[in-house]
């Protein structure tokens, strides 16, 4: 999936020719799983209807201040505008809407929302050869640059005029590559490979009942959702959950037992940079499963039980490029039983946490952490939502890749 998904972009749209163009770019950036807000002059309605771009973003067109069909007209909010959009693209930027975004002029709703926008501006200019290379066109690109927005810059081709030259706005899918690089190059993780575990692990006594754990998932899903959208490549290995929902950028390998989670593990570790394992694990399987449902008996039967592999410390002694992150649920003595495995365990890291402190652990939708690393001081954290508490540990780790 793109790095654009679930991007919130406002495409500003100004009176040129080039705007035949936007639809398409509309198109490829909501294929790309982006939400596109078009807002548009009154000039370009010329050049493209607001019908065509509504249908393709699934999203009113906005073009005035106020929406008028009756007698109490609705504000469309530019401030809220420029504070809802991850970036703002213009394109096409007609020469009077440059000099006017130069010049901080606002008056229609595409100029009073670049001057409210609080995220990245890209522009693309388009306009004929002469209008383009004149000083006073340059000046404003310049101004624009100079004020921190991106330039897109035109191309040379045919122009609407009849001429040939520099002045044609560059294609939409360059346009859009060119967002894309920009929040790859943007996002922390970008570029690395991170394996996350999830979930439980359920060992089978016989074909309908099961050793397991209450663990729902939540946590390991949370952080390679957040992960994901911090540009990483994303495989997460998930225990049997329900109602956890994976972001589209991570690659989901479904296990149910320890071998099976250890398995998948070693299959993608050696190009893995980091694991970070949530997983709740069962500590013991039975040693032989029953190949028939065990009928109900008087007394109760003894089930001989055996540990099941571990997977951390496995993966521990393993371990070459790696950074590993276990985790550590205690009911008692949480901070010294996670020093001990994080020695044990040959980990990089270990979050800790307790079944003691309300609001942490299993089902929950909030957790309360404490990070471990050896020769370092505990970092410990308040009770936060599981979101948070995942970017929390994933700025760790990205520490981790910065003192390597």
């Amino acid at each position: 999936m793109s790095i654009l998904h679930d991007k919130r972009i406002l495409l500003g749209i100004s009176g040129s020719i080039a705007a035949y163009k936007t639809p398409n770019i509309a198109r490829l950036l909501v294929k790309a799983g982006a939400t596109v807000q078009v807002i548009m002059t009154d000039s370009a309605k010329g050049f493209v209807t607001p019908l065509t771009l509504s249908t393709l973003t699934n999203r009113e067109v906005l073009s005035s201040f106020t929406q008028d069909d009756n007698d109490n007209a609705v504000w469309n909010n530019h401030v809220a505008l420029g504070l809802w959009a991850d970036v703002m693209l213009v394109a096409p930027a007609s020469a009077n809407t440059l000099a006017k975004m130069a010049t901080a002029a606002a008056d229609n709703l595409l100029l009073a929302t670049y001057l409210s926008a609080k995220c990245p501006v890209f522009f693309a200019p388009a306009m004929d050869l002469d209008m383009h290379k004149h000083p006073a066109n340059k000046k404003n690109i310049e101004q624009l640059i100079a004020n921190g927005n991106m330039h897109i810059p035109a191309t040379s081709g045919s122009l609407a005029s009849g001429l040939e030259g520099e002045g044609r706005m560059e294609e939409p899918e360059q346009i859009v590559a060119r967002m894309a690089s920009y929040f790859e190059s943007k996002s922390p993780l970008s570029g690395k490979k991170i394996t996350i575990t999830a979930g439980p692990t359920y060992e089978p006594i016989d074909p309908v009942r099961f050793i397991g754990n209450h663990s729902s998932g939540k946590m390991g899903y949370a952080l390679a959702n957040v992960a994901a959208k911090q540009g990483a490549e994303v495989t997460l290995i998930s225990g049997p959950t329900a109602g956890n929902k994976a972001h589209p950028n991570v690659s989901l390998v479904s296990v149910t037992t320890a071998q099976q989670m250890l398995a998948a593990c070693l299959d993608v570790y050696e190009k893995t940079d980091a694991l970070i394992m949530t997983a709740a694990v069962a500590d013991f399987k039975p040693a032989e499963k029953a190949n028939q449902k065990i009928k109900k008996q008087e007394g109760v039967a003894t089930i001989p039980l055996e540990p099941t592999t571990d997977i951390l410390k496995t993966l521990g002694k393993k371990k070459q490029h790696q950074r590993l992150i276990g985790f550590a649920l205690e009911t008692q003595d949480a901070l010294r039983y996670g020093q001990q495995k994080l020695a044990q365990k040959n980990l990089d890291g270990i979050v800790v946490n307790s079944l003691a402190d309300a609001g942490a652990g299993f089902g929950h939708d909030t957790n309360k952490i404490s990070f471990l690393q050896a020769d370092k001081e505990a970092v410990h954290y308040p009770l936060k939502p599981k979101e948070d508490v995942a970017a929390d540990v994933l700025n760790h780790l990205k520490n981790m890749f910065d003192e390597r």
